[in-house]
Order: C-alpha cells, then structure tokens, then sequence
C-alpha cells in the first residue's frame, strides 16, 4: 500500500473536502482525487463517499482512517525523535490529561519539565476517559494522565499505575450537613446531586455505595462532563456532589468547598499513565512521563499502590 496515497486519504476525510486537502498537501485537486481513486482501485473497494457538499468514509474508509492514523502518528513520531536527536530542536509533546490530574499533578510536572529542558513544547488536550482513550489509541496524543483500571480491558493499551487516591462526598462549604459527625446513605438520598455522566468510573462508583445498602441511588439534578460546573454549582448551592479528593484540593485549601464524612464510602482509584500497547513514545514524552512519575512519588508518596 503507497503511504503518500494512503496520507492523501486522510487528508481528505480530514477536511471533508478535496480542494482544501489538496491545498493542505500542496498538490492539485485532480492528482489528489486520481490518487485515492488509485488507492480504492488496489483495494479493490470504494473508501469515500462523494457527494455534492464533500467527501465522507465508507465503512472501509474507517477502518483504513483507524489504521492510518495510527500509522500517520508513528511517521511523525519518528520524524519528531530525528530532529530531536539532531539538535533542530528539543521536541514536542501532545498529550491527553484527565480532570483530576489537571489539578496538581501534570502542573508540577509541567513545571519541573520547563525548569529541566525548557526548550520542549507541550500541547496539553483536557478530557474525560471516553475521550481520552479513543485519542490514545489512534494515536491523536502520545498519552494520556488520567484513571487507569486495575486490569487492562483493552488489548491496545497498556497501563502504568502511579498511585491510587479516595472519592469523597464534596458539599460547600458552611452546608448544613457539614456539621453531622457521621452521615448514612439514608441522609444523602433526599439531597440534591451534581454528578458525572452514567459511564464514568465516579458515578458507577456512586451508584454502587448505594446499591450495597439496598438503595436505589438517587438521581442527578445535573449531569456533566465538566468538573469546573460541578465544583462552581455545589459552591453555589445546597448540592452535592461525588468526585476524587484530588480534584477538590485547592477548594478546600481556600475554604470554598468541603469532603463530608460518609460512612462506607470506600471508593478508590487508580491513576495513571496509558500508552498504545504497539508503538514507540517520542524522547520528548519519554521526559514528560519521567517528570511525572517523580512528582507522583513526592506528592503523593502515601497514596502509591
């Protein structure tokens, strides 16, 4: 299979259009459409769909688009390693980062990375793991920081635990409840929630310390993906909400917010770094994960596990 047609493929499912793609790769509008045709013909199968507002992947134009990416990523991977290794310059470094680790983890590591090679550039993208892990595996980021599972359920992926740390009951501060010694899943059924979203490991965890206590677990007034709202809403209000200690750290060093104490909640979870199990990581992110991995160990050295 030609990469160059193979790069021009994905160069128009980029777009969605083949005059902006040929633009993009510096080559005529017909050339690129000639080359993919020529790629679709050594297939043996259609790969876009051409339609009068633009071009959208069949079928087996995703799945090409899957692996192309991946492929497309490794390239510059490479090319990224050479010109470090040349001295062109020192490298950069995309990576995916979870709300929690936003905090305090990948900052202080940013920071000491600055401080030891400041010449390295990092773009940091900010999502939850539904997001996360799609990116890592088509190797849209070189890793991501974020919550890892105790055992690998993805054979593409590969985990590095750094430490495991605590969910909590966050309520603002000055709340009614925070005065209560000792709270019961009974207290929190008739209160208002804000919660992640269904399929986050938070709000399974949620669910689960009230089904152990034979409770239907009560609902979300809201719903988010955003960490930020839920912090600003429960600040702002008589809500409560479920999310990592971790994530409430600077709220409660400012007196804004405040972890109740729950009875049973024993919710833990791991933190860590994941990469694609197949595919190299650039010097550049080498250094990264190195700075994290020291940060982690002083941070949060009684946490590790």
């Amino acid at each position: 299979m030609d990469y160059r047609k193979v790069q021009m493929f994905l160069a128009a499912v980029r777009h969605g259009n083949l005059t902006e793609a040929a633009a993009e790769l510096g080559v005529s509008q017909p050339a690129l459409s000639k080359s993919i045709k020529a790629l679709e013909k050594s297939l043996g199968i259609r790969l876009l769909d051409r339609g009068r507002f633009g071009v959208s992947p069949t079928p087996a134009g995703e799945a090409l688009l899957q692996h192309g990416q991946v492929v497309e990523a490794e390239f510059q991977q490479a090319a990224g390693a050479i010109e470090a290794l040349k001295g062109a310059r020192d490298g950069h470094i995309l990576v995916g980062c979870g709300p929690t680790e936003a905090n305090r983890l990948l900052p202080l590591a940013l920071l000491q990375l600055a401080r030891e090679h400041p010449r390295l550039r990092v773009t940091v993208l900010y999502g939850l793991n539904e997001a996360l892990m799609p990116w890592v595996k088509l190797g849209e980021i070189e890793f991501a920081l974020s919550s890892v599972p105790a055992r690998a359920n993805d054979a593409a992926l590969t985990h590095e635990s750094l430490f495991t740390e605590t969910g909590v009951v966050v309520a603002r501060a000055g709340h009614p409840l925070t005065r209560q010694r000792a709270l019961t899943p009974a207290h929190l059924l008739t209160q208002q929630w804000i919660l992640p979203r269904s399929r986050e490991l938070e709000r399974l965890a949620f669910d689960d310390f009230f089904q152990r206590h034979q409770l239907e677990p009560p609902l979300a007034q809201v719903e988010t993906t955003s960490t930020v709202l839920m912090k600003s809403l429960v600040m702002q209000s008589d809500a409560l909400t479920f999310i990592p200690r971790e994530l409430i750290w600077w709220e409660v060093q400012a007196g804004q917010l405040t972890p109740l104490r729950v009875v049973g909640t024993d919710w833990t979870r791991r933190v860590g770094i994941t990469r694609r199990r197949r595919g190299s990581t650039s010097p550049a992110a080498q250094l990264l994960i190195q700075a994290i991995r020291v940060v982690a160990a002083r941070q949060f050295e009684s946490s590790i596990g």
